[in-house]
């Protein structure tokens, strides 16, 4: 639409679905980013300090002690941490589309199936993160488990190895932040969606 003035302006209900790819886009990416980036790190420091604890050879009872983010759930809240990773470019690409819907050059504003795309894309991305995040969730929770049950075993032999410790609590505190982003990421695209399907 071009007002009197010569210049472009976008109808209503385009200038309502750029702001929501704009706000939500940007509300969406730096909540991602802030619990992607403390997630990375806590998992980071769990994977190191495992590399680290290896187990005593003298003492067979050590080797069955593993930390909750050892194997299959550590793997998987990297995995976690990766899909996060496609998650955040996606929000960022909002901001983008937003931006091309308000442009003046027609061949440069998105056709309504195009941006449609893009979001299920977003909603693939978001899922396919919870999908592995939760699947890690279960594999380290099993893990506490399975220590918890050890510990009572092992209280008298003094293996230190076998109690839960913060940093396995962090190793759950974080690969639930990762949950809490795809599901923001998730939340996020679902209301655009709404606000397209509104036009």
């Amino acid at each position: 639409m071009v007002n009197r003035s010569g210049s472009f302006s976008p109808s209503p209900a385009i200038q309502r679905v750029a702001g929501a790819l704009r706000i939500i886009g940007w509300g969406s990416f730096w909540a991602q980013v802030v619990l992607g980036v403390i997630s990375a790190i806590v998992l980071l420091v769990a994977g190191s300090s495992l590399g680290s604890s290896r187990p005593n050879p003298a003492n067979p009872a050590s080797a069955a002690a593993t930390n909750p983010g050892t194997g299959t759930g550590l793997f998987l809240a990297f995995l976690g941490i990766v899909a996060l990773g496609g998650s955040i470019y996606w929000a960022f690409r909002y901001t983008r589309l937003a931006r091309k819907l308000k442009s003046a050059n027609a061949a440069d504003r998105p056709k309504r199936g195009d941006a449609i795309q893009t979001l299920q894309i977003g909603v693939l991305i978001n899922l396919g993160g919870l999908l592995v995040a939760v699947l890690g969730a279960q594999a380290i929770s099993g893990s506490l488990l399975l220590k918890s049950f050890a510990q009572g075993f092992t209280i008298f032999a003094g293996n230190a190895l076998n109690f839960i410790t913060p940093l396995d609590l962090l190793v759950v505190q974080a690969n639930t932040n990762t949950i809490l982003a795809h599901l923001i990421g998730l939340g996020s695209t679902l209301l655009i969606l709404r606000s397209i399907n509104r036009t």
